[in-house]
């Protein structure tokens, strides 16, 4: 089965140790943003595993961090997002709060 929605695309991840990481993008097929306050990406998944078909290109399949801009009924409306470490975490770094 083949579903086709449109998302905002995961511009580039800084995260080098996700599995879903190949040359500082995103492979997962979509990821999930936050916890509900802080806007972490929920799909990361650090281990010696490794994506393969690197033609997947991951969107932004859901948001749950209501406080940002981007949110529009828990999805992201932004045109795209990048992921990165900051000194709280993995998290959305196009985060912006209202």
């Amino acid at each position: 089965m083949n579903i086709n929605v449109e998302m905002p695309a995961v511009i580039q991840c800084e995260i080098g140790d996700c599995a879903y990481n190949a040359e500082s993008r995103c492979h997962a097929k979509a990821i999930t943003i936050g916890d509900g306050m802080t806007p972490s990406c929920d799909t990361v998944l650090c281990n010696s595993a490794a994506v393969h078909d690197l033609g997947v290109r991951a969107g932004v399949g859901a948001c749950k961090v209501s406080g940002c801009q981007h949110n529009d009924d828990l999805e992201c409306a932004a045109d795209g997002i990048m992921v990165g470490l900051t000194d709280s975490g993995i998290r959305c770094l196009t985060y912006l709060a209202r």
